[in-house]
């Protein structure tokens, strides 16, 4: 018939990762204020929005890894 593309779940994933990432950021921008979310960024301790930064690399190797899946023949 023709090459047929399945559902993955890496690709899920990462967009699940992206949400959840952005959410942790807006929530703490509307919380604490810019200023402060900046200083987290540049803060010497671990903070969420690190851990944000780092969901968004997760994030975008598991898309990455989920968009290069196989084809299959059908």
């Amino acid at each position: 018939m023709g090459r047929v593309r399945r559902k993955n779940w890496f690709t899920a994933m990462g967009v699940l990762f992206i949400v959840v990432a952005c959410i942790a950021i807006i929530r703490d921008l509307l919380i604490w204020g810019p200023e402060f979310t900046s200083d987290f960024f540049t803060s010497g301790d671990i903070t969420s929005e690190k851990i944000s930064v780092g969901m968004f690399g997760i994030a975008g190797f598991l898309i990455i890894l989920g968009l290069r899946g196989e084809n299959y023949e059908e």
